[in-house]
Formats: C-alpha cells, sequence, structure tokens
C-alpha cells in the first residue's frame, strides 16, 4: 500500500467517524484537566461550582457556528453583563475569590471558542467545503496579528478594552446585516458526477473523499469544488490583498478579545465572489486554528514572557472551561441541524440586532456610566 493510499484511506476513516473523534477530544482534555492542570481550588465544590455555564455557552456555540462568526463574540459578552447576576445566585464565592478580570474572560472564551470551531469546522472539512490552500494563506496572514494583539490585551486599559469591544462589535453587527449568508446559491448538476472511481466523471471526485467530493483547478486558476451532497462551486483565488486586509484588522481583535477574525474575514471571502458555503467552512478553520493560538499565548505568556502577565496557569478557572469546553464541542456538531432547519438569514439578523444591543452598552460603561 503507496503512502498516498494510506493517507487516502485515514483521512475517510477519520472523516466517517468524526463525531468519535471529536467528542473524545473534550473528555481528553476535562481529565487532563482534573488530574494535572495547577489551580487555585480543589474538591467537588471548587469543581461543580460552575456547572450552570454549559446551558449558556451550548447556546451560544450553536448560534455562532450556524452563521459561522467568532464564538466570543458571544461569550465575553456574556462574561461581562449576565455573568454577575447568575453567579450571585448560583457561585457567590465567585464573585469574591478570584474575582473574574478582562484577561480572565478572553481566557476562558478563547479556550472555549478554540474546541468549539474546531468541531464544527471538521464537519465543513467532512462535507468538502473547506478550500485548504486558501485557508492556509489567510492563517499565515493573520497569525503576526493575533499574537500581537494578544499581546495588547495584557496592556490595555478596563475602559480601552470595553470601548475596542463596543467597536468590533458594533462593526459585527453591520457586517451581519450586509452580508447574505444563506445557504441557497445555485449549484451544478448533480448528474454530472459519479461515485469514486467511475469512468465518467465530469467534475472533480476525489477517492480520499466520503462521496463524489473533489476540487480542481485549470490553468486560468478557476476552481470547481463538490461537495459530498454533489453540489458544484466555481470560484477562484483572486482577491488576496483584500482578504489580507481583513484578516489581519480581524487578527488583532482575535487575539485582543476573542473575536474579530471571523467577521471580518467572511465578508472578504463573499466580496472576492467565494461561494457562501465554502466562505463559511474555509472560515471555521482560520478562525478555529487562529483562537487556539490566541488562547495559547493568553494561557502561557505569563510564564514564557515574566512580567508581561499578572495571571498565572493556576490562576485560568479551569473549573469554568471543564464545562464550556464539552458545551461548546457539543453545540459545534449541533450547529450543521440547526442551520438547515432555521432560516440561517433570520437568525443571522438577529444575532446583528444582539450585537448593537451589546455594543450600546459597553460605549456605556466605557465612559463610565
Amino acid at each position: 500500500m503507496t503512502a498516498s493510499s494510506r493517507s487516502s484511506r485515514f483521512q475517510k476513516t477519520f472523516l466517517r467517524y468524526q463525531h468519535f473523534f471529536v467528542f473524545i477530544a473534550p473528555v481528553v482534555f476535562v481529565a487532563f484537566v482534573l488530574l494535572f492542570a495547577p489551580t487555585t481550588g480543589s474538591g467537588t465544590e471548587y469543581w461543580l461550582r460552575f456547572w450552570w455555564l454549559f446551558p449558556f455557552f451550548l447556546l451560544g456555540a450553536t448560534t455562532v457556528n450556524t452563521v459561522g462568526i467568532s464564538g466570543s463574540a458571544l461569550f465575553v459578552p456574556f462574561f461581562i453583563f449576565l455573568y454577575p447576576l447568575f453567579a450571585g445566585f448560583l457561585a457567590p464565592d465567585a464573585l469574591v475569590e478570584p474575582p473574574i478580570t478582562t484577561e480572565t474572560i478572553v481566557k476562558v472564551s478563547l479556550i472555549s471558542e478554540s474546541f468549539g470551531l474546531s468541531s464544527s469546522a471538521i464537519a465543513f472539512v467532512r462535507h468538502g467545503l473547506v478550500d485548504r490552500r486558501l485557508a492556509l494563506t489567510l492563517v499565515g496572514g493573520a497569525v503576526p496579528f493575533v499574537i500581537g494583539g494578544a499581546l495588547l490585551s495584557f496592556f490595555i486599559p478596563g475602559w480601552l478594552f470595553h470601548a475596542a469591544l463596543g467597536a468590533a462589535l458594533l462593526t459585527a453587527a453591520y457586517l451581519m446585516f450586509k452580508a447574505d449568508l444563506s445557504h441557497d446559491e445555485p449549484s451544478g448538476d448533480e448528474t454530472e458526477v459519479t461515485t469514486d472511481g467511475g469512468p465518467e466523471r465530469d467534475l472533480p471526485d476525489d477517492a480520499g473523499k466520503l462521496g463524489p467530493a473533489g476540487v480542481d483547478a485549470d490553468d486560468e486558476g478557476q476552481i470547481t469544488r463538490v461537495d459530498t451532497q454533489g453540489e458544484t462551486y466555481q470560484y477562484t483565488w483572486s482577491g488576496y490583498l483584500e482578504r489580507f486586509a481583513n484578516y489581519s484588522v480581524g487578527g488583532t481583535f482575535q487575539g485582543l478579545a476573542g473575536f474579530g477574525i471571523g467577521e471580518l474575514g467572511i465578508i472578504s471571502q463573499l466580496r472576492t465572489n467565494v461561494p457562501t458555503k465554502v466562505a463559511i467552512g474555509t472560515n471555521h478553520i482560520v478562525v478555529a486554528v487562529t483562537a487556539v493560538l490566541a488562547s495559547l499565548v493568553h494561557v502561557f505568556a505569563g510564564t514564557v514572557i515574566p512580567g508581561i502577565h499578572a495571571l498565572s496557569i493556576a490562576e485560568t478557572p479551569w473549573n469554568m472551561v471543564v464545562f464550556t469546553v464539552p458545551a461548546t464541542v457539543t453545540g459545534g456538531q449541533v450547529a450543521p441541524y440547526v442551520s438547515s432547519a432555521l432560516d440561517t438569514r433570520t437568525l443571522q439578523k438577529g444575532v446583528g440586532v444582539l450585537f448593537a444591543v451589546i455594543s450600546v452598552a459597553l460605549f456605556l460603561m466605557s465612559g463610565g456610566f
């Protein structure tokens, strides 16, 4: 068996059983945290203190993954506005020791978002809706801005953080109303696609993918992509400069506040004529990778770079993430079913209204009201 055939077989097996692997990941993560993570507390009361975060993060992860944006766009405002209210009744000690700071909010949101978006991204890969070359170039261009934004978050004062967060959310609200993320773009003739290895393969058909899926690029740069349902998408890789501009600004906010790259990035893909489903699928990969990178900077920067951060790894609220991570992973897997059952455009507008309301509240907070 050749190396390419082994790789193809492994890929198909992994994608076919992706639900199993996806749900094993948070189990392993939680077990590792319980056994090895340095913490500021211990015992059953400590680990179960934030059980009530699970339904909030499940709902948030399902919502953001359905419309293809960053989870922290909802998680960060949740911690600012709703967390103090619910914690006062359900976990009063959490409001006293340790206090939840801006750094903690972004850290927990990024860790949770990393798992949720990775879960949803694998689902999009399984359906053949991720342009890997495009995702690689976008991630490569965004990385230095994500790291820079994450380091900047350690020094920015609270009022400026709230103002920047409000501006990002207001921009995201505008983009949510402007962008058409409905899943009804026309597809090619499904009858032209044959099964893997068929003799009349008029459209791309990769034996390493599940179903009649594949991608082909001609000499003129025209991309033809077929998903696992047999739907066809055609586009080009042109528009690098516009996408780089959007993903660099979005990457800075991704590192700073935990979101931004998804909201700005999806618009640049749509403006450069990437089909909606492919843009959302590719965007999931970009946001997931940059969220993982930003969360690593937030967790380990204080240890690796002395004096840059007051928080240690032990001060990370691990008793929060043991509930938020499984919730976001579950939401990432539920989102595709919600997307097919609901009108994505209606949900998109609802999220836009929510972002606008939250941004106004954040501007008031930054002004001392």
